[in-house]
């Protein structure tokens, strides 16, 4: 690390010092020190090493006494949170410096999107830094994937950089051991700090500011691509030369020696990024894609990239100047998910017993009335872009042949398929569509683009699948009519705990008190960070936005308007807790997906679907096995 940032640091401690608290009075014994209240301190990292020495040997509770901010120099390190016995999560503390004293230049922090990115850059940075200085599961940060994102564990702004991390206060039994905890503050903690915050013009900072560019270009390049998105009015672009194929099915790491990207020559266009300069690549318009090819192909792989692109990538990931309109959304079925009276009477027309489709709800849905409603609630929330694969589809959604027509009427059958709606959709809502079908070419009827995926090189053949749909006519069925549903309105939600409780679960599932919200079918969230987030955020709309009169779209747009404010610590006061230190920004789109899947929403402004005749339970049943092959 450079001379200039560690110069103020010292590790060495007279016996003086040791003796008399940053006041210059005496410390207290030692049995009062250990039984001393939380109280918020402040004083120099040689009176925190002190006071760890002088803790050795006390019961566990002792190190409540350290809750304060201390100075290190040329950082200030803050301990927020201390846990309450060895057993219970890490202690939170927080690490901050100037950036004059970082050695940070102006080019990387003096716009929203070089702080997000060198935030970004950081957090990673100090991972791998606490893998060089710490023993495992001493020191522990958040975790970044392949993408940039907006996290709790780092933020940068003009006056400074403050990054959130935890450490774990050791202890024997429930015994301080305050050796070792000095130990982890005097070297492990100062070391990842000192290497992570380094900048200066020597071999280790000059390494930190090239890596640091880097990350910060790729991000301001992605973010003026996706700038060019809507002002050429493309809803995707890939550029030539990307790595889009992963190394497995549970890695988001590029694949070695996978076959780059190549756009078709009839839809490749050439953009000027600020960083990158000039580049080419495949820009999709607005309409309907379809994507088709033989089975391993690379079929999936191009949607899934064109997935992640509403996402910014790390250099070297592979797939930096895919971007796609950020509001883009993946549908799928997803059987047994809550649905809370959706019009899906687009695509459900009736069901047995008379029961209302345009404010259907159930508890348990089947694969076909899932991803209604989930095209439906997409539609809701903006969404411009639906982005579909059938091998996740419920078939029958999707395509009803000639042959199954004819023997089942549609008098009998309650389902029109999304190829026969799909048109106005795009017509009328002016939605647009990009979906992989490999087992059927009804959708080359309604196609505006045809892309081929052959050994994954992508192909324009368009004319070719025209040429096709010549030769082979089927009876159309389209709909000219796609319809507009009654706002829904949700409902004030009162917490029914004495003790309100939101906790995350794992990537795809989060607790609200005792009701679980399944988001594994809400493809677009690649962060676990992401989901702890979504469950304060789901409080906060339904708790403290929601009052019965604004529909769901307005809430969520006055949750970013918070966000924009206050950045993550605006879910602080949904229950969030202060100096949150794992939280990860979701995209609006997602947190209302995942509103819509909480079993406790309750929504006005649209008819009930209920029959105020039948007991509830006795016709969601009638709704649930009516449609259980579906």
């Amino acid at each position: 690390m450079s001379h200039e940032f560690e110069e103020h640091i010292s590790h060495g401690r007279s016996a003086d010092h040791r003796n008399t608290d940053h006041r210059g009075g005496f410390r207290r014994s030692d049995s009062q020190y250990a039984d001393a209240p939380a109280r918020r301190r402040s004083g120099d990292d040689g009176e925190l090493i002190d006071s760890l020495h002088r803790l050795d040997g006390r019961s566990y509770g002792g190190y409540k006494s350290l809750i304060g901010d201390w100075d290190y120099g040329k950082f200030s390190l803050a301990i927020d949170r201390v846990q309450p016995d060895p057993y219970a999560p890490p202690s939170a503390v927080r690490a901050s410096a100037q950036l004059a004293a970082m050695g940070l230049p102006e080019d990387c922090y003096s716009t929203p999107d070089q702080r997000l990115a060198t935030a970004d850059y950081l957090v990673r940075t100090f991972e791998r830094n606490i893998k060089r200085f710490a023993h495992p599961g001493v020191v522990n940060i958040a975790r970044a994937g392949q993408e940039v994102l907006q996290r709790s564990a780092c933020t940068v702004s003009g006056e400074g950089v403050e990054v959130r991390f935890q450490v774990q206060f050791p202890a024997r039994g429930r015994t301080i051991l305050g050796q070792t905890a000095a130990a982890i503050f005097d070297r492990d903690v100062p070391d990842i700090v000192l290497e992570s915050f380094d900048f200066y013009s020597d071999e280790v900072g000059k390494a930190n500011l090239s890596d640091l560019r880097n990350h910060v270009h790729a991000y301001e390049d992605y973010r003026a691509l996706s700038s060019q998105l809507a002002s050429n009015g493309w809803i995707t672009f890939v550029a030539d030369n990307s790595v889009l194929a992963r190394r497995s099915g549970i890695s988001q790491s590029p694949m070695g020696g996978a076959v780059p990207f190549e756009s078709p020559e009839t839809l490749r266009v050439t953009v000027d990024l600020p960083h990158a300069g000039q580049i080419t690549g495949m820009a999709l318009r607005p309409g309907i894609t379809v994507i088709v090819g033989g089975g391993y192909h690379g079929k999936s792989t191009l949607l899934s990239a064109i997935e992640r692109g509403v996402y910014a990538h790390i250099p070297g990931d592979g797939r930096e100047l895919v971007a796609t309109a950020p509001d883009a959304v993946k549908v799928r079925a997803a059987d047994g998910r809550a649905v809370t009276n959706v019009d899906v009477s687009p695509f459900i027309s009736h069901l047995p017993g008379g029961s209302d489709t345009s404010a259907f709800s159930t508890e348990n849905a089947s694969g076909s009335t899932s991803q209604a409603a989930a095209i439906m609630e997409a539609v809701e929330l903006g969404s411009p872009l639906l982005l579909i694969d059938e091998d996740t589809s419920a078939t029958n959604l999707l395509i009803r042949d000639a042959r199954m027509r004819e023997l089942v009427h549609a008098e009998k059958e309650p389902i029109t398929p999304l190829v026969d709606r799909i048109g106005a959709l795009n017509s009328e809502r002016h939605v647009s569509t990009v979906m992989v079908m490999g087992g059927s070419g009804d959708y080359l009827d309604v196609a505006h683009t045809v892309l081929m995926m052959d050994t994954y090189r992508c192909v324009d053949v368009t004319d070719r699948a025209a040429d096709v749909v010549a030769h082979q006519p089927r009876m159309r069925t389209d709909s000219e009519d796609f319809g507009r549903a009654n706002p829904r309105i949700p409902m004030h939600l009162r917490s029914t705990s004495d003790r309100p409780r939101t906790k995350v679960l794992g990537p795809d599932r989060v607790q609200i008190d005792k009701k679980i919200v399944d988001l594994a079918d809400v493809a677009q969230i690649v962060d676990q960070g992401q989901t702890e987030a979504i469950g304060f955020a789901i409080r906060g709309v339904l708790e403290y936005l929601a009052d019965g009169t604004a529909p769901l779209p307005e809430l969520l747009d006055r949750l970013e308007a918070e966000f924009a404010e206050k950045g993550l610590d605006a879910l602080t006061r949904f229950g969030g807790r202060q100096h949150a230190a794992f939280l990860v920004r979701p995209r609006r789109v997602d947190i209302g997906a995942a509103i819509n899947r909480f079993r406790g929403l309750e929504v006005s402004g649209v008819r009930a679907v209920q029959n105020e005749n039948q007991d509830e339970n006795e016709n969601e049943n009638q709704d649930d096995g009516a449609l259980a092959c579906a």
